[in-house]
């Protein structure tokens, strides 16, 4: 059904149109993302954007999707990709089943979603691949109106997809109300963080400027306006279109004078509709847009002829708009302006007509729209059973904010007089418990202290357990703790809540750094669960906190011990949460406190092994992995662990589970000195943490920061840390110690450099915070103060850089890092040493060894810039850095002939060699190898360079020989 909505013609946007169109097309590469927020008042024209946006993006090649968010409450999780994708098979034609195939495929999926032990993360992955069939190598675009209205659901989905996690090439177009992102909304922290990415654009669209109405208005009007009308057009509509245009209306239709306001002019074109298009208009006003012709029909029950002549009407005088899926208002200003036009009776019924309808149609029922009618038509009893059966469906998919919502209202429904009779317990217990999921923490306490004292309620002691668990989420320890205290001395207290009370306050008092309090607390609850059959998850979990508090305690063989028999016991009793959860607590026992980095590797990659057998891959198994890693790393097995990391990265985690193995990686790329893999990593990790995540910030500043420092960027490295040290409230000291170096080291470059002025003050706050550090570790267990102590050693040697630098300090940190094995701080430190000591000119023949053993270890580690920076202080100093070098010229010595001439690459370099060798292009050896095609590039740069030659063929000429030899 025509209209004139979008005749008029778009005035003003051109450059915005083609500065979004490139940034959502143009600039992004194969398998990258990237987004465009347009945020406006109402009116300003953010949906015919999104429309003129999209039509010239599908002409581009793109596959467009589009959808809507809805404003009153009773949307589904992930309701507008739903609605897109439905859209979309509605216009695919029969030339093109093997795409709607794969649109129903999906749309089955969300049918078929079942919980399980993966949760939400396995659903995200599930829609990714979809979308993947779907887009059939095409570029993918997502368009989203009115996004402030999004569901968590839809938003988690927007975040994974935009890390880059989905692998896929995904553009998002969304428009956001401004006036809607008020106080703590969650989506206006969500584009606080967005718009730092480089992918990521967050455009505010303005009003039109005088010009820009004066055109627009002439358009509608069809001639030029007299200075009179173009000034009241301009002083009435502050320059947004959607006012310019209907005032312009106003003037060419001949109305005299202009109307006041848009409730003026809104009224008036209602009143001048027939009286069936004006039942019509009121009718979708009050539905759930957009309203189907079906359901209208059902609704107002008019012969069909008079049915459609009354629907043209209303969209002849451009207020409903008609679409093949329905009919919306012109705008959501129009539904504002005849909210209250209505009648309460006429109101409630039509709401009850619309509940009929959606009760009597065939197909699948929509529970949280029929409870919304049943609501507003007065019906409690009718709506109870529907909000339930929402809750439950919200849950199903794992949008607890929505299940929320859901049983919130279901216990309102179970409030209010003739509603039936239900069980008021129960629902209190869902709604705490949904609200707990979603992060509402103070709505959970107040449902859990209204369960307290409904009659019948929980035993006193289950309640003391679930409000402490509440209370811990929270982040209020001290009262979660008198919780668990209170559980444990309850007259109704089991033997089994005892042991759960006791185990959860053990792993309380750990993550409070209450060592001593929780291996005491972890005691009692293993005397506790081993008189209880089936304990096994309390054991689990005690044993984590008595492992670590002995550790931390200088008794990490006893630890060790208690750990080991966890996992023995959850073996024996078989379920499998229990068993990875024994795995990850050891796995992380051994590379965390105890830093004993090759066993704790081994035991987290049998761990991942096993809960794969187990059918826990997607989440445990990327957790043990991205373990391995870090471990990997840290023992200089780098091409190791990008084998790994490549492995864990195919499950396509999401969540915290992703931006472990997005940092890991990235610390691989940041050492391999792939520039553009890390930034890539850190801001796909930045985009998943926009959905919080707070205790990955301090590591995610530290690479940004040494990733910045390689650049030469050190101001950039500065900002990252100041804001690490402003923003976190970490007390874990090993990685706080990690980011104070990050920021001296930093300070010493540009005092080197002499690009950036040190800052002093900078350097004042990082060394009082080291000193907090130093006092802080000294309570630690000796393998914890150990690690710390390496990184203090690099501090006070790089603060020594500051003002001369002190060879013997590097010694120092030398020796630190070489006692704990970790090669790549130790060869960073051994340069700095050399460094040192050429420029007191003492000392040569000592900075020359340093300088090749660290030379080696770079290599070795395929380390590009810090191999670079070695070689241009050799180079200065005229230090030669190969053996051979250093003999060659010496009277009566022959240079050895080298019998390896690949034993200089790295195992990693040796398998792209061998395939450099077999004709593969980098982009194949790396969908071989699971890595980048960029990542190959290095590798190959790196052959290149150590074998001293120009060209693959030459590359591969030494690999055939030494494979003939």
């Amino acid at each position: 059904m025509a209209s004139d909505v979008d005749t008029a013609p778009l005035v003003g946007r051109a450059e915005l149109v083609q500065t979004v169109r490139t940034a959502l097309l143009g600039d992004v590469s194969h398998g990258q993302t990237a987004a465009v927020f347009l945020t406006g008042e109402s009116g300003v024209g953010k949906t015919r954007l999104l429309g003129e946006i999209g039509a010239q993006l599908r002409d581009q090649g793109a596959l467009v999707l589009t959808g809507s968010c809805l404003d009153i409450g009773d949307a589904s999780p992930l309701h507008p990709l739903l609605q897109a994708l439905r859209r979309f098979d509605a216009d695919l034609s029969a030339s093109q089943a093997r795409t709607s195939s794969a649109v129903r495929g999906l749309l089955q999926m969300f049918a078929d979603e079942t919980a399980g032990p993966d949760g939400a993360g396995a659903l995200l992955e599930r829609v990714s691949r979809g979308l993947h069939l779907i887009a059939e190598g095409r570029p993918l675009v997502l368009i989203l109106d009115d996004l402030q209205w999004v569901d968590r659901s839809t938003r988690q989905l927007l975040l994974y997809l935009l890390a880059g996690l989905g692998d896929l090439q995904l553009s998002v177009l969304a428009a956001v109300r401004a006036e809607s992102l008020q106080g703590a909304h969650p989506l206006r922290r969500v584009l606080t963080e967005l718009r730092r990415l480089r992918t990521v654009r967050v455009l505010d669209l303005a009003p039109l400027d005088r010009a820009g109405t004066e055109r627009l208005a002439a358009a509608v009007v069809g001639r030029t306006l007299s200075a009179d009308a173009a000034d009241q057009v301009w002083q009435r509509s502050g320059g947004n279109p959607f006012v310019i245009e209907e005032l312009a209306r106003d003037l060419r239709d001949g109305r005299d004078g202009l109307s006041e306001t848009l409730r003026e002019i809104f009224l008036a074109r209602v009143d001048a509709l027939p009286q069936h298009a004006h039942a019509v208009v009121h009718a979708v006003a009050t539905g759930v847009e957009p309203v189907q012709h079906w359901m209208l029909a059902q609704v107002l029950r008019l012969p069909e002829e008079e049915l459609i002549e009354a629907a043209r009407a209303a969209v002849a005088h451009r207020l409903l708009v008609g679409a093949d899926d329905g009919y919306r208002l012109r705008h959501r200003l129009v539904a504002e302006v005849l909210a209250h036009e209505l009648l309460p009776a006429e109101r409630s019924g039509l709401h009850r007509r619309y509940a009929e309808a959606l009760t009597a149609a065939p197909g699948e029922l929509h529970q949280a729209r029929l409870a919304h009618h049943w609501r507003l038509a007065g019906e409690p009893a009718r709506a109870l059973p529907a909000a339930v059966a929402a809750a439950q469906e919200a849950e199903r998919l794992h949008g607890y904010a929505e299940a929320h919502r859901h049983w919130s209202v279901a216990l309102q429904l179970a409030g209010d007089p003739g509603s039936l009779a239900v069980d008021r317990v129960e629902l209190l217990g869902h709604a705490a418990e949904s609200a707990h999921h979603c992060g509402e923490h103070a709505r959970a306490l107040a449902l859990l202290e209204e369960l307290a004292t409904v009659q019948g309620g929980e035993p006193t002691c289950a309640l003391h357990i679930r409000r402490a668990r509440y209370l811990a989420a929270a982040g209020r320890s001290a009262l979660a703790e008198e919780e668990y205290q209170r559980a444990l001395v309850a007259a109704d207290c089991s033997p089994r809540d005892r042991a759960t009370a006791a185990a959860h306050l053990a792993e309380l008092l750990l993550h409070l750094g209450r060592y001593a309090d929780a291996g005491q607390r972890a005691r009692e609850a293993l005397e506790l669960a081993a008189t209880v059959e089936g304990s096994a998850t309390e054991v689990v979990l005690a044993s984590a906190a008595l492992g670590f508090s002995d550790a931390y305690l200088e008794d990490p063989d006893a630890g060790l011990a208690v750990m080991r028999q966890a996992l023995d016991t959850a073996e024996r009793a078989g379920k499998p949460e229990d068993v990875a959860c024994a795995y990850l607590h050891l796995a992380e026992l051994l590379t965390g406190p105890l830093n004993i980095l090759e066993e704790g590797v081994v035991v987290a990659r049998r761990g991942a092994e096993r809960v794969a057998e187990l059918g826990l891959g997607r989440t445990w198994e990327t957790r043990l992995l991205a373990i391995a890693t870090n471990g990997l790393f840290r023992v200089g097995q780098w091409a190791e662990a990008e084998k790994v990391v490549a492995a864990a990265l195919r499950h396509r985690p999401s969540g915290a589970d992703a931006v472990e193995l997005l940092l890991a990686r990235c610390r691989l790329s940041v050492g391999y000195g792939d520039i553009e893999a890390a930034g890539r990593d850190l801001d796909a990790v930045a985009t998943v943490l926009a959905g919080g995540g707070a205790r990955h910030v301090i590591p995610l500043l530290t690479l940004r920061a040494g990733l910045a420092m390689w650049e030469g960027r050190h101001d950039v490295a500065r900002q990252a840390v100041q804001r690490g040290l402003t923003e976190s409230r970490s007390d874990d000291v090993t990685i706080l110690s990690a980011l104070v170096w990050h920021g001296l080291r930093a300070e010493a470059e540009a005092h080197a450099s002499r690009t950036v002025a040190v800052d002093p003050t900078a350097v004042r706050r990082l060394r009082e915070t080291a000193e907090r550090v130093a006092r802080k570790s000294a309570s630690a267990a000796r393998p914890v103060r150990s690690v710390v102590d390496g990184f203090l050693a690099l501090c006070a040697a790089e603060v020594s850089r500051l003002d001369g630098s002190d060879p013997e300090l590097w010694a120092n940190s030398v020796a630190e890092w070489d006692r704990r094995n970790h090669p790549y701080p130790a060869a960073y430190s051994r340069l700095r040493q050399a460094e040192a000591l050429l420029a007191r000119r003492s000392r040569v023949a000592t900075a020359g060894k340093l300088l090749r053993e660290a030379y080696g270890v770079a290599q070795g580690l395929g380390a590009v810039p810090l191999t670079s920076e070695i070689r241009e202080l050799a180079g200065r100093a005229r230090v030669p850095l190969e053996e051979r070098e250093a003999t060659n010229g010496t009277p009566g010595t022959a240079a050895e002939p080298v019998d390896d001439e690949l034993a200089a690459l790295t195992v990693r370099e040796r398998e792209v060699l061998s395939l450099v060798a077999e004709g593969l292009t980098n982009k194949e050896i790396g969908q071989r190898l699971f890595i980048s095609e960029r990542t190959i590039g290095v590798h190959v740069s790196h052959i290149f360079d150590k074998l001293q030659v120009r060209t693959r063929v030459q590359a591969s000429a030494i690999q055939l020989r030494n494979r003939r030899g």
